[in-house]
């Protein structure tokens, strides 16, 4: 007990020193928990709060998978999920003030228009600053829709989106990205005005990596797809600026490890993970920089 305290008054006061965090939502396999956080100083560095802090109640599965968080302007913190493998026709969504006390979630139907839809993954939340909107992009099979490639019908994604400025009120469902190739677990970085950078997984059997488009608005078109920057069997992308360059953490999963490569141009790219500290069972979650004193009330939070 008392080595326990030692930890907990060493760790906030080493909070109250800091000037940046950062927060990665996390879930653990078999995804029935609900969601996990991880927080960082240095963003390299990560401690598991080894608690969850929202249940899941929605979906055919009720499952909580790929959580996406985004912070609005006024504060308030928004998280999209996958609630099942197959079936739903959406995702999940809650808000909370505080990432402590959540509101009830709902399940959002953006793909209830089209009947064949066999999935909906990794719904990832965009905070568009300039149209002062959200932007929710996420992985869909249509069977038919596409051009066969190398996939199977119900294995053939393409990148959809809808934005809303409230979460009451959503945009009609419109195609985001068709690189000709099955793709999931796509995530907008804004480098600057007019510069924005896509980093996606071709998940065809021959690649299964990540790669790179680039585009001048956060809605693309997104061109250019890039080589590879990982091996194979990698996925779900997590990106944030550290001083001034990117880290991209991403799951090698058939390693069953957590990796990162840091890159300033998304042209090159260094790897990253023997400067990383992942804890055991993370999975595919989103970065995202916040306040110190919001770390220190979760480390407090019963």
């Amino acid at each position: 007990m008392k080595q326990w305290l030692l930890v907990l008054l060493s760790t906030l006061l080493l909070s109250s020193c800091q000037k940046k965090a950062w927060i990665f939502t996390s879930f653990h396999e078999p995804a029935n928990e609900g969601l996990r956080l991880l927080y960082s100083y240095d963003g390299y560095h990560w401690n598991d709060l080894k608690k969850t802090f929202l249940a899941p109640q929605i979906g055919n599965q009720k499952v909580m998978r790929d959580p996406s968080m985004a912070q609005g302007k006024d504060g308030t913190f928004h998280l999209v999920w996958t609630t099942s493998w197959k079936g739903d026709k959406g995702f999940g969504y809650a808000y909370s003030k505080d990432l402590v006390h959540w509101s009830d979630q709902q399940l959002l139907p953006v793909m209830a228009h089209e009947p064949s839809t066999v999935n909906v993954w990794a719904p990832e939340l965009f905070y568009d600053d300039e149209a002062d909107q959200f932007i929710i992009i996420w992985a869909s099979t249509i069977p038919f829709r596409f051009p066969k490639g190398v996939e199977d019908e119900e294995n053939n994604h393409r990148m959809y989106y809808t934005t809303t400025k409230d979460f009451k009120t959503f945009s009609p469902t419109k195609l985001f990205f068709d690189p000709a190739f099955s793709v999931i677990d796509a995530v907008i970085v804004k480098r600057q005005k007019n510069d924005y950078v896509l980093v996606l997984k071709d998940n065809t059997r021959p690649e299964r990596n990540l790669k790179v488009a680039f585009g001048k608005t956060p809605l693309g078109p997104f061109e250019n797809v890039s080589t590879p920057f990982t091996k194979k069997f990698t996925e779900g992308p997590s990106v944030t600026k550290v001083g001034k360059e990117w880290l991209i953490y991403f799951d090698t999963y058939q390693d069953k490890c957590y990796d990162a490569i840091k890159t300033t141009d998304f042209k090159s790219f260094t790897n990253a993970s023997p400067q990383i500290s992942i804890p055991e069972g993370h999975k595919h979650g989103t970065i995202l920089e916040v306040k110190p004193q919001v770390i220190k009330k979760l480390i407090q939070a019963p």
